[in-house]
């Protein structure tokens, strides 16, 4: 037996229903949508979470927990980072670390201690960690805390 001889067993396949092609075809008038409602109508689509008129579960179920409306993105700087790309005499802000590549969009920058500096720097930030406060002023830097808007 060959791949080209192979058929399905008798009553496998069957032709799909012709819907709307006349009350001759038994699949006529309605197109077995039944009559009227939101179903019966041409784009209808339930939505993930119909049940039928009953309260969602997602609704039904309580919330828990707290969701902060004014959600900010806390951007991560790491010591070693700026000590890649910046020189003793350069400033580090925000404009800098953009124009560096080291962040995107700078809503609020957070300086981690992950690494070793070497070079004394000026740096501006909202939030520095311990360990990096300690890192800078070790070697002379100078911490500036940006105030959040």
């Amino acid at each position: 037996m060959k791949l080209n001889q192979l058929k399905p067993p008798k009553g496998a396949k069957y032709k799909d229903k012709r819907l709307g092609r006349g009350d001759s075809s038994g699949h006529g008038g309605t197109s077995t949508r039944g009559h009227k409602g939101h179903k019966a109508r041409s784009g209808y689509r339930l939505s993930f979470n119909f049940e039928g008129g009953q309260m969602p579960l997602v609704r039904r179920i309580p919330k828990r927990g707290f969701i902060h409306l004014k959600k900010y993105k806390v951007e991560i700087v790491n010591l070693n980072q700026i000590e890649k790309k910046f020189n003793e005499t350069e400033e580090v802000n925000i404009e800098k670390l953009k124009e560096k590549g080291i962040i995107k969009k700078g809503e609020f920058v957070k300086i981690l201690g992950e690494g070793n500096l070497t070079k004394k720097l000026n740096i501006y930030a909202h939030h520095f960690s311990k360990k990096a406060k300690e890192k800078i002023e070790k070697v002379g830097g100078k911490i500036n805390i940006i105030e959040k808007k």
